[in-house]
């Protein structure tokens, strides 16, 4: 049975869609914050190697081909934006400093947290990219000489932890206006984020779709001086 699956060329895909669409009826069921379908998802894919001993090598032969869905997808996050355009030029300078101040404020807590636990300086740097999105945080972390696979870690794992509690802390810190939600879940947390905000609302999605093409445009300019401060 391991040969079959390891062999299969659509082992890996069905997984990933299996486990992702049973974690969307669990979330449904249970309508709690962390019984989110991209963290179930990801839970029982590693349990499911794990238990029949399959190499994730194996299981991302069909895996990756996910993947190529991803350029389109980020692509369509346009849509949403071009039908809240109003709304982008009502609130456009509000939009421009909060995204700006998204991005310092990421950038200055890598910083005092690499002073606080004594990293060196490939290890900061390794940090930086993590709230933009993973094809444009791969290319500013070899840039900077950092370690691009804990990069994408780093990416992902921020990532994920937006779409599950960014509407949970948006509730909780008193955030109520779309916009608002929209620019600092997009800010913070790329694409998982924004497949969040896009939950949330119409004008949320847009919002957040704006912020993973400006934060990381930001970050990428001021790379170079983020990287230079520690």
């Amino acid at each position: 049975m391991k040969e079959i699956l390891e062999n299969s060329l659509f082992f890996g895909a069905a997984l990933s869609i299996l486990s992702y669409i049973l974690g969307s009826w669990i979330k449904k069921k249970c309508n709690f914050f962390l019984f989110n379908p991209l963290l179930i998802s990801i839970t029982i894919t590693i349990v499911v190697l794990l238990l029949t001993g399959i190499d994730y090598a194996h299981y991302n032969n069909g895996a990756k081909y996910l993947g190529y869905l991803l350029t389109p997808a980020t692509v369509a996050l346009a849509i949403p934006l071009y039908e809240q355009l109003q709304v982008l030029k009502n609130n456009l300078t509000a939009i421009l400093v909060g995204i700006a101040s998204g991005v310092f404020t990421s950038a200055i807590t890598i910083f005092g947290m690499s002073l606080l636990f004594g990293l060196q300086h490939i290890e900061y740097v390794t940090l930086l990219p993590k709230s933009i999105t993973t094809a444009i945080g791969i290319g500013l972390s070899q840039e900077l000489g950092g370690y691009v696979p804990i990069s994408v870690a780093a990416i992902m794992m921020t990532g994920l932890f937006g779409n599950i509690v960014g509407g949970v802390l948006c509730r909780v810190l008193g955030i109520k206006h779309p916009v608002a939600k929209g620019i600092a879940i997009g800010t913070a947390s790329h694409v998982m984020g924004t497949a969040k905000a896009m939950e949330l609302g119409k004008t949320e999605g847009a919002m957040s779709s704006l912020s993973i093409v400006v934060a990381g445009i930001i970050t990428v300019i001021g790379a170079s001086f983020f990287a230079g401060l520690y």
